[in-house]
């Protein structure tokens, strides 16, 4: 896709908004200029802050509303009384055309359920899944699903793996990513039925790149795989695991940088090489998670994120609109379709 592209923010969303939202958005656009937003919030709060951001209201058309999402209601709730929500108006609008993309820092389990609702899965996929970036030792990997679904059977995880898949092959420039599911061993027989399902089906369809089988717990740093597929109950434990050893190694660093004189001086002699560490690690850098499988794209920037990892966020609906990864999930799910009916040879699918 070229030419210029709007994205649609709900800048009421999130710990910080809608200071970071905005910031955020002003970032964003400086890196990617041929992007415009539809920005939805309350006008007291959004349009002083907007009018200090000169280039960002250029390119930028505001919307009010007076009604946003809690990040404590209910899912349930925010269906019934959010439908002038910033969140939800700002959904809409992927829906009616008017944006390609929505970026949100508000209330995961409310905008799971108003982008679903309102921008429909694609055919094929029964449940959307929340992929994300993990730093690896080889680079980056997708994994997903993050939290969107506890239980998951064997269909799921192979709607998963074509889900992911395309994403890798979108964002990541993958042409033939290699894809594995998360197991609590490598071996052929181990793991419980669905996921031993999953793997007879993924052994037997046809995706572009190559099925690694099994993957433990530790592949996920080494990269042994681009994609990761699990349940998204094992996902959001993976995901929360991963972010608390970091911070853990972060104060440990301190800690012992700060243990003495010496210490402290061998810290200066290191400073270099740890804001290298320190940028390679930053969960700003990899803040954006993604609803897969729906009809649109949606992006959910972490609740406590600051201006620079929302514009992380925003980076990565537009590198998704760009890449036109939706028509690639689509055709995805065409090709797997008609080579399971024997309408296609199998082959179509890669």
């Amino acid at each position: 896709m070229t030419g210029r592209l709007t994205i649609a923010l709900d800048a009421m969303g999130g710990d910080h908004a809608p200071g970071a939202v905005l910031r955020g958005a002003s970032i964003a656009r400086r890196r990617h200029p041929n992007v415009d937003f539809l920005i939805f919030g309350r006008s007291a709060e959004v349009e002083p802050m907007l009018n200090r951001l000169k280039r960002l209201r250029e390119h930028s058309q505001f919307v009010h509303t007076d009604d946003a999402v809690g990040s404590d209601v209910k899912p349930s709730i925010a269906l019934r009384t959010g439908r002038k929500s910033s969140m939800r108006l700002a959904i809409d609008a992927v829906r009616d055309g008017l944006a390609k993309a929505v970026v949100s820092s508000g209330n995961t389990g409310a905008l799971m359920a108003m982008a679903k609702l309102a921008l429909r899965t694609v055919p094929g996929v029964d449940r959307p899944a929340i992929a994300s970036f993990f730093p690896t030792q080889r680079g980056e990997s997708v994994m997903l699903d993050l939290g969107a679904n506890i239980t998951c059977d064997a269909d799921n995880l192979v709607q998963f793996a074509v889900m992911g898949n395309a994403f890798a092959r979108s964002v990541l420039g993958l042409q033939a990513p290699t894809y594995g599911l998360l197991n609590v061993g490598s071996e052929e027989m181990k793991g419980h039925d669905a996921i031993q399902e999953a793997a007879a089906q993924l052994r037997a369809i046809q995706l572009p790149g190559q099925f690694h089988g099994f993957v433990e717990g530790d592949d996920i740093a080494k990269g042994t795989v681009d994609v990761v597929v699990t349940d998204g109950f094992t996902g959001n434990i993976a995901l929360k695991t991963a972010e608390g050893t970091v911070k853990l190694y972060t104060e440990f660093l301190r800690a012992t940088f700060r243990h003495s004189l010496l210490a402290s001086l061998g810290y200066l002699l290191a400073r270099p090489a740890m804001r290298k560490l320190r940028a390679r690690v930053d969960p700003r850098r990899y803040n954006g998670a993604v609803f897969l499988g729906l009809n649109g794209i949606a992006v959910k920037s972490h609740g406590g994120s600051d201006a620079l990892g929302f514009a992380h966020a925003v980076g990565l609906a537009v590198d998704l609109a760009r890449h036109g990864f939706i028509d690639t999930m689509r055709d995805d799910f065409a090709a797997l379709a008609a080579a399971r009916s024997g309408t296609a040879p199998r082959a179509a699918v890669s």
